[in-house]
């Protein structure tokens, strides 16, 4: 995790205390989640026709991930400050009473939303990375499979807010003259820990190569130890989260720090 010594029972909102330990464990777990959400999308190739943008009319994937966060906003799933819809002039407000989660973030700082650069980071750069080319036409399970990795990885992404602010409130003197400067480049050294991110990079890759091995039988006598196969290649895991992930939580967590004194 970008700057953390390292959620559902993944989340902390719930919590009466935010601390790094409570996020590092939130993390942790999100790994599996990512994880498990990239090798269900390996089974299908690249499909491009679904996310494309067919001249004057939005993608398949682009009106089916419109169509489920406006049913999702109805039952409240944005109330909720670790969510972040991916289209914000399609939420309309819950239609049933929902969950009071307690204030952990500064208001100001709380809208910090950089979906729309997630969204065609994984389109352009991640997804053909990890799936083959080609072109089944199964595009709504395509395109149902891509939401849920949209969802993990923006979730991830944007918990560095909550990053940021038990930062801040940890050592507000630290970073106070950097924000009040608007010094970005000072912002992003006092939250880059490279060790940690290493450790990260190594768990998530150790975690593709548990999750996603290819099992195959092999005879008793054979003696056969053959190369094992993997259904998302780990080291590919391992660089989205050190050239994409973590540089984009970094990325939320000085866009928020900017807005924390406002």
């Amino acid at each position: 995790m970008a700057g953390v010594n390292e959620s559902n029972s993944d989340s902390v909102v719930g919590s009466d205390v935010l601390s790094l330990e409570s996020i590092r464990e939130s993390l942790i777990r999100q790994e599996d989640t990512i994880v498990f959400s990239l090798i269900e999308r390996s089974q299908f190739p690249l499909n491009a026709l679904a996310f494309e943008d067919s001249g004057n009319s939005s993608s398949l994937t682009e009106f089916f991930v419109r169509e489920i966060e406006f049913l999702q906003a109805k039952v409240g799933r944005y109330e909720n400050p670790e969510e972040n819809p991916f289209f914000l002039d399609n939420i309309p407000h819950p239609v049933f009473p929902t969950h009071k989660y307690p204030t952990v973030l500064h208001p100001k700082a709380l809208f910090v939303n950089i979906n729309k650069r997630i969204w065609d980071v994984y389109f352009k750069e991640l997804l053909p990375l990890f799936v083959k080319p080609g072109d089944d036409g199964n595009y709504p399970s395509t395109a149902a499979s891509d939401l849920a990795c949209l969802q993990a990885l923006s979730r991830r992404i944007h918990y560095g807010k909550f990053v940021a602010e038990v930062k801040f409130r940890d050592a507000p003197q630290d970073y106070e003259p950097a924000i009040r400067a608007k010094d970005t480049e000072a912002l992003m050294k006092l939250l880059t820990f490279e060790k940690v991110e290493e450790m990260v990079k190594k768990r998530v890759q150790k975690k593709a190569e548990t999750f996603g091995q290819e099992v195959k039988c092999i005879s008793s006598d054979s003696g056969d130890e053959s190369e094992k196969k993997y259904k998302v290649d780990p080291l590919v895991v391992s660089r989205i989260y050190g050239e994409w992930l973590i540089p984009l939580t970094k990325l939320v967590e000085v866009e928020y720090l900017l807005r924390r004194l406002d």
